[in-house]
């Protein structure tokens, strides 16, 4: 009997994989929407001092989730070590372990930064093919990390994106990404134009008119790094970064006034800082919560208001990514 698969990030590259990714995951909230599954909680230990100081909330994670009606669980461990990308490694490391339900065999091992980054990007990408103007080609990013690039590619697949300004706080870095997307993204797009890259002296400006804007940096503060009114009106935000739960990347008084759209309601009342304020200070209630599910299903659809996604990452996006993605690597190795 053959031993697990291993994917690699190479076997995860690609816009059909992405888009097998993305489409996994429209199943997997449609099931989680109609109670066909659940994704547990994930279990989070915060660690990390320097010389008997509180340093950076480093944390170590597990989290474990089954989809039944496609046979497969997934076990993930990953770190999350905020200083790292300051010493040139990735903010995330870890590890993906899929099984088959039936038989209890093990069947891949997934690189866990990786599967992670791609399903981050693939369940923004899914909120901005839900949300988002059929015609939206202007693309703001916050970061310039691994899950940014993630994003980038996430939102070129569902939105035919011709122009996308960055801005991170670190110049050097925000060149290189930029770079990288001339290099990847900067071909002709769907609209049959090159993709125009810009880098930005401040998030305002990489903000301001833009259709689709991103967020992925690694704040742990709890400052907005984008105010509501350099949003424009009917633009859709998706908002992932962040290192805890009280962490705040864009203001939360934008959610009062736009169609606000979260994985689960228990998941972002956990761990989602914007939300977590807005339901504090009275902005919103959580009936104004749409869950992805009844995007998918149609029981709720956005209404041209600004939306804003809320992600915090759940573990049967996992499953279900490393479901797709396992899949891929099996047709292909045939």
């Amino acid at each position: 009997m053959s031993g697990p698969v291993t994917v690699g990030a190479r076997d995860m590259a690609g816009r059909d994989r992405l888009v097998r990714v993305i489409d996994a995951l429209a199943e997997v909230f449609a099931d989680l929407s109609a109670g066909r599954t659940r994704s547990p909680a994930r279990t989070v230990i915060e660690h990390g001092t320097h010389g008997g100081e509180l340093g950076p909330r480093r944390q170590l994670l597990a989290g474990t989730a089954v989809w039944e009606r496609r046979g497969v669980g997934s076990v993930k461990i990953t770190t999350l070590t905020p200083d790292n990308p300051d010493r040139g490694l990735p903010l995330i490391h870890g590890v993906v372990v899929l099984t088959d339900l039936d038989t209890g065999r093990i069947t891949a091992l997934l690189d866990g930064a990786e599967l992670t980054a791609v399903r981050t990007g693939a369940v923004a990408g899914l909120a901005t093919r839900l949300c988002a103007p059929e015609d939206a080609e202007d693309l703001a990013v916050l970061g310039a990390g691994v899950q940014a690039r993630a994003l980038v590619r996430a939102v070129s697949a569902v939105r035919p994106i011709r122009s996308v300004r960055v801005f991170s706080r670190t110049r050097a870095r925000t060149e290189t990404f930029a770079e990288w997307i001339r290099a990847t993204a900067g071909h002709p797009g769907r609209t049959g134009r090159p993709v125009e890259v810009s880098v930005c002296d401040t998030a305002k400006d990489a903000v301001a008119d833009a259709a689709v804007i991103c967020t992925a940096t690694s704040t742990d503060g709890r400052t907005p790094l984008v105010a509501a009114d350099w949003v424009a009106p009917g633009a859709h935000i998706n908002v992932i970064g962040g290192t805890h739960e009280d962490a705040i990347e864009v203001d939360p008084t934008l959610l009062a006034s736009a169609f606000v759209v979260v994985e689960e309601r228990a998941a972002a009342l956990d761990d989602a800082g914007e939300v977590r304020v807005a339901l504090a200070d009275g902005l919103i209630g959580v009936a104004e919560l749409h869950e992805l599910g009844a995007l998918v299903t149609g029981a709720t659809a956005a209404d041209g208001r600004t939306s804003v996604f809320r992600g915090v990452g759940m573990a049967i996006e996992d499953t279900a990514a490393a479901a797709a993605l396992h899949e891929a690597a099996t047709a292909e190795a045939r």
